[in-house]
């Protein structure tokens, strides 16, 4: 009886087991299907969604460009090619300063008033890599709250992965497809105060300096070159107590820039005082771009500084290629870890072992024509 009654197929049974519901997948097909198992882009597709503002495919051309493999390498500088006719319409502007100094803070007020008034903002923020790891924070987003969820701002922080130089290039061509995706305004910041800015000043078209009022001696920490190389200084900060303290600096900035020879554009440096946290005089930077612009292309300095600055990627390029032609050179693969060996065992000096491996790759070159 027992038995009978506890088993659940028989029909007299009290226990009864109903058929289950069929539970859903915990994987979505639908995403599988765009994002898994879609079909590869083609060039076309690129430059198509560039050139109607796609922001995904966008972002997948600039991770093309940041690629290290020669094929993505491939497909990247022939969406390029195509893209170049549609960009250089775009006012490039660089932002630089001490670490603390609030560029993002800038940047985030700054890009959030341009957007505000038509204007669409790309914001290439260059993270510092770890030399040890390789890897990067990329946190520029988390610190620009309201730009980072800007519908007609577009933000893309690149590790500098320990090479200015590669990174220069890639950023360069990732302003082209953000131009050619038509954004407008296309705003550099680099990692600090040091050799980035001298990359960053290479590929803008103006050259924003921020400060702090209250970080000691207020031009012993900056470089004479650098100065040099600014088209407006700003102090931050300046609010509450400190608002006196950065109009103290901002004379001293004056004085000091009365000092430099006339620039070849013929324009006299801007300094004011500022603070983002406020958003008081963050406009002012803008205005000053525009005075800039306006004057630079009267005289034709913009246009030149322009030319200059592509004539410089070409000679970059020349140098790039020919490095990684020579590093991916077999003969020299094959000599350059015995080359290291008699370095590390005193046989040879590192430049006549530089010497004779460079003898090495032209001779192969001449024997493969």
């Amino acid at each position: 009886m027992y038995d009978k009654i506890t088993n659940p197929n028989d029909k007299y049974s009290a226990l009864k087991v109903n058929a289950a519901i069929e539970q859903p997948s915990q994987v979505n097909s639908e995403f599988l299907k765009r994002h898994v198992k879609g079909k590869e882009l083609s060039i076309n597709d690129y430059v198509d969604g560039i050139l109607t503002k796609n922001r995904t495919i966008l972002s997948q051309a600039i991770t093309l460009i940041e690629s290290s493999r020669y094929d993505h390498q491939e497909i990247a500088q022939q969406i390029i090619e195509r893209c170049l006719p549609y960009s250089g319409k775009s006012i490039r502007l660089g932002i630089t300063g001490v670490p603390g100094v609030g560029k993002s803070t800038v940047i985030d007020v700054l890009g959030t008033n341009l957007t505000k008034t038509g204007h669409k903002v790309a914001v290439l923020a260059i993270d510092p890599s770890s030399e040890r790891s390789k890897g990067s924070i990329l946190g520029d987003k988390t610190r620009m709250e309201d730009l980072s969820t800007d519908p007609n701002a577009f933000i893309r922080p690149s590790p500098s992965a320990g090479s200015l130089g590669g990174v220069a290039r890639k950023t360069r061509e990732i302003i082209v497809l953000c131009e050619a995706a038509g954004f407008d305004v296309v705003i550099v910041e680099t990692v600090g105060v040091g050799q980035s800015e001298i990359v960053a000043h290479s590929m803008v078209d103006f050259f924003l300096l921020l400060q702090l009022s209250n970080a000691g001696d207020e031009l012993q920490g900056i470089k004479r070159g650098i100065m040099e190389m600014a088209d407006a200084i700003a102090i931050n900060k300046a609010e509450g107590e400190n608002k006196q303290k950065a109009e103290i600096a901002a004379g001293q900035y004056r004085n000091a820039l009365h000092l430099f020879p006339l620039t070849d554009s013929g324009w006299t440096p801007n300094v004011f005082t500022c603070s983002a946290y406020d958003n008081i005089n963050i406009d002012k930077i803008w205005e000053t771009v525009n005075e800039y612009v306006i004057h630079t292309k009267k005289n034709n300095y913009f246009y030149k500084r322009r030319n200059e600055q592509n004539l410089k990627i070409l000679s970059e390029s020349i140098d790039s290629h020919l490095k990684e032609n020579f590093y991916t050179n077999s003969i020299v693969k094959e000599r350059i870890i015995e080359a290291q060996k008699e370095i590390l065992d005193n046989k040879i000096s590192a430049y006549i072992a530089a010497q004779k491996l460079i003898n090495d790759y032209f001779n192969d070159i001449k024997k493969d024509n």
